[in-house]
């Protein structure tokens, strides 16, 4: 998985379109470990910025991933939108858990449907989702299997509303589009997830 190129929207997308747990995820964090990766993406930055980027494979582990989200990038997570958190199951799966202020959403909305889930909620409640991501020839794809919000199962269209709204920028208003195929960054070809990390190959 890539991680941090374009900081707290992409983590964002991600940690709310991953392979859901039912649980919080247990990893152990730390400030050592977050700076260790910022280290790792800074080195894939500097490679991917030459002409001809050396072969290279840079492994990227959950601890790492969490720290990095719960430190290096704690500012710039999205007003609404904390403690979220990142497994690499393996085989292209993830896992991901986040805790969204529905009431901060739901001041930008203005659905007022009967069936929307959203109007049933209130305060800080987790999302979490079902899906893949497939990688190669510098591109990626995500494929959403399932999500829910505090066990309520989420429409994809509702999901991806979300989505737009954690994600959005100065350079993408849209938001990170669930169903778009993607470029990845740095002249990165392929990411591989394993059962506890993740391998970058450019």
């Amino acid at each position: 998985m890539i991680i941090g190129f374009k900081l707290a929207p992409a983590l964002c997308a991600l940690a709310l379109l991953a392979v859901g747990a039912a649980t919080t995820l247990a990893v152990p964090l730390s400030r050592q470990e977050g700076d260790r990766l910022q280290a790792k993406i800074d080195a894939i930055a500097k490679n991917g910025a030459a002409d001809k980027p050396k072969p290279a494979q840079t492994a990227v582990t959950e601890p790492e991933a969490n720290s990095y989200l719960a430190f290096n990038l704690k500012e710039k997570i999205p007003k609404g939108l904390s403690n979220p958190e990142i497994a690499m199951i393996g085989d292209g799966a993830l896992a991901a858990r986040a805790l969204v202020d529905i009431d901060e959403v739901n001041r930008h909305r203005n659905s007022r449907s009967v069936i929307d889930p959203l109007h049933y909620l209130s305060g800080r409640v987790p999302i979490q989702a079902r899906g893949v991501l497939r990688t190669g020839q510098g591109r990626g794809q995500f494929y959403l299997q399932s999500a829910d919000i505090s066990g309520i199962p989420l429409p994809k269209a509702l999901l991806q509303e979300l989505v737009s709204f954690f994600s959005r920028s100065e350079k993408n208003p849209a938001g990170f589009d669930i169903d778009a195929p993607f470029d990845l960054p740095a002249k990165v070809r392929e990411v591989t997830i394993k059962s506890g990390e993740s391998l970058v190959i450019q």
